[in-house]
């Protein structure tokens, strides 16, 4: 089972870590909007490695029937291994390369603000939550934890999905089958 889990969690963290580290330098043609969509469905197309993965260890380690909990248990752990690179693709970009980040994203949310008619009073309160939030996203572990969250909805739906399409149990009248 672990070769499987390192093996199909290692590569649903690389294509994740990719594209974080192909789009970053393109971040501000891209803009912060369209960089979430593309963030996300590189989260999408990544985590289909928990389906591949949870199907090669029904059929190669399981005898080809597998429980929903075992399912699951095996998708969880391609998921922590993938969101695991990807968190550390994060850490090494945020601190090295772009330490400005939460300065940026903070013009760019202000700025949708403005656009979207915010008064002047909304704007500031805005302007202070972001710079609040900045700061205690600048410590190390909240960052990480922040940033773990992050892949977790896309993975847990892939990882139930999978589960559910996956799992089967040989009945006992299906012993011959």
């Amino acid at each position: 089972m672990r070769k499987i889990v390192l093996t199909y969690g290692l590569i649903a963290g690389a294509i994740l870590s990719a594209m974080m580290l192909l789009t970053l330098p393109f971040m501000e043609q891209i803009g912060f909007g369209r960089g979430e969509v593309i963030g996300y469905t590189t989260m999408v197309l990544a985590f289909l490695m928990i389906y591949f993965g949870v199907r090669s260890y029904r059929d190669q380690i399981a005898g080809g029937n597998v429980t929903f909990g075992r399912a699951f248990k095996v998708g969880g752990m391609i998921l922590l291994v993938a969101t695991v690179c990807y968190v550390a693709t994060w850490q090494v970009v945020y601190y090295k390369f772009a330490p400005d980040f939460g300065a940026k994203y903070t013009a760019y949310t202000l700025d949708q603000a403005k656009a979207g008619g915010a008064t002047a009073a909304d704007v500031e309160a805005k302007r202070a939550e972001l710079d609040k939030f900045s700061a205690l996203y600048r410590n190390p572990f909240v960052n990480i934890a922040f940033t773990f969250l992050e892949p977790l909805p896309v993975g847990l739906l892939h990882i139930l999905i999978s589960a559910g399409l996956l799992s089967r149990k040989r009945r006992p009248d299906d012993a011959t089958a």
